[in-house]
């Protein structure tokens, strides 16, 4: 059974956002208590934070399809509805997130960074929040927007200060387990070690991580066996340790053969050379591995190696190994730029951005694309033709008509809103007439205007008052 998983296809979406209620309050002796419809909650996020407890992918190799919740629909009464919870999804320290064609969207390293993958969609206005001076009783709503989805790529990189490579069975393992508490599988066959193993080493001050990576073989670069996964846990460490078998059984083998192909891998692969190199000449306890050791030693020095004979079953040469490493490691830590605090940049937009752009296809059809007219034209209910009326309003104020206009548009041109599996499509006017008019100005309510009983005839009265007196002052006494 699978154990450890670095590498996942996740399909995720965000809640939608809830629409919003198109009411009329109605209490007793309360005659035309006007618009009340609540607006809708925004939908929920599905959001990706680093979590230390995490060391695995495996939760979402089992279970890939993760949504986040809806946002409940408003209500009458100018009750809004309830927002949709966030889906907080936890991932290892390390984890890089790709899209579907591989570009990276995020780098996710250090406890608690998060990254929102889908951003849930935005509640409808309701209408009473859609009432204005001229609009005093609208008969429509807007629609919750749909919530973001698609399916992202989660890559786990191995975060670590150490990484040990070479051959399998030269004995990586054994060396790990014995420089700290770290207690993986060791076994006398080759590919014993499957996935990374991490240990924390404490050598006097310094402590520092130490990466077991699986087993390396020729062509590991170009995807032989397991070697891309493998490889993929190298790229964040600051020290490469090549630990060599000199007591190997093959026949064909050699230290530093074995040390010219690992090299080949690392520079077919890319990004690597910068790192320093260690060389490490294990199973020296066996007395044919000491004087192959003591052979090929001056070799690997004029090569510009560091290099330490040690034994991970005698426990000799350990402690100068570790301090080693310690050393260079509290260099690389030196070295790195010191991470300063997140400035905000804000970056107004151009008093001429329209945000949105008017273009003219090869088949002749005009096409708008923009945040906005695109926002519109998902919260728009096109049954309503109040609703298609406001749309029409708004997309005029916005300057699209204009645009539209100036790229060329004429009167029943194809126009649509939208990407092109996606869109709105329909024939312009450029004095869109939705219906709604026949009304008076959208979404007025002339019952608003009319005189109630009441005050007619105290207006009534006072007229005859008026004229009476004026009758009287006429009157002229013999």
């Amino acid at each position: 059974m699978t154990t450890f998983v670095d590498r996942v296809e996740l399909h995720i979406a965000a809640g939608n956002g809830g629409h919003g209620c198109a009411s009329v309050h109605r209490e007793k002796f309360k005659p035309l208590g006007g618009p009340d419809g609540g607006n809708g909650g925004r939908g929920g996020d599905v959001v990706l934070t680093v979590d230390q407890s995490v060391t695995t992918l495996l939760e979402y190799h089992h279970s890939p399809h993760r949504k986040a919740t809806n946002g409940k629909p408003g209500e009458g009464g100018n009750r809004s509805g309830k927002d949709g919870q966030d889906l907080v999804l936890p991932v290892p320290d390390g984890t890089v997130v790709l899209d579907g064609r591989g570009s990276v969207l995020a780098d996710l390293v250090g406890h608690g960074t998060t990254y929102v993958a889908a951003e849930g969609g935005r509640g409808g206005l309701g209408n009473a929040a859609l009432a204005s001076a001229r609009r005093k009783a609208p008969g429509f709503a807007l629609l919750g927007e749909p919530g973001r989805s698609g399916d992202i790529v989660l890559e786990l990189k191995t975060v670590a200060d150490v990484a040990l490579v070479g051959y399998p069975s030269a004995g990586k393992s054994s060396l790990i387990s014995v420089l700290s508490a770290a207690k993986p599988k060791i076994a006398d066959y080759p590919f014993t070690t499957l996935v990374p193993n991490l240990g924390v080493v404490t050598a006097g001050s310094t402590v520092y991580t130490i990466a077991d990576v699986p087993g390396l073989i020729p062509g590991a670069s170009q995807g032989r066996g397991l070697g891309l996964e493998f490889l993929r846990h190298v790229e964040r460490c600051s020290v490469l340790v090549h630990v060599l078998d000199t007591a190997t059984l093959e026949s064909d083998r050699d230290p530093v053969s074995d040390l010219d192909v690992i090299e080949d891998e690392l520079r077919h692969y890319g990004g690597l050379d910068d790192r320093p190199r260690i060389v490490v000449l294990n199973k020296v306890d066996v007395p044919d591995g000491k004087d192959l050791a003591d052979m090929i030693r001056p070799d690997l020095e004029e090569r510009g190696y560091r290099v330490f004979e040690v034994s991970a079953v005698a426990r000799t040469g350990l402690k100068e190994l570790s301090f080693a490493l310690a050393g260079i490691v509290a260099e690389a830590r030196a070295a790195r730029p010191k991470e300063e605090a997140t400035r905000v940049v804000i970056r107004p937009k151009a008093v001429d951005d329209t945000g949105f752009t008017v273009t003219r296809e090869a088949d002749g059809l005009f096409r708008v694309r923009g945040d906005k007219p695109e926002r519109w034209v998902r919260q728009t209910d096109f049954n309503n033709d109040e609703a298609v009326g406001y749309l029409a309003d708004r997309l005029n104020r916005l300057g699209v008509e204009e645009e539209l206009v100036k790229a060329g548009a004429r009167a029943g041109d194809g126009v649509a809103i939208g990407p092109e599996d996606d869109a709105v499509v329909f024939d312009w006017e450029p004095t869109m007439m939705a219906g709604a008019e026949m009304l008076g100005r959208r979404g007025e309510d002339h019952r608003f205007e009319a005189p109630r009983p009441a005050a007619q005839r105290r207006k009534d009265r006072q007229a005859e008052r008026d004229e009476a007196t004026r009758e009287y002052d006429d009157f002229e006494p013999f």
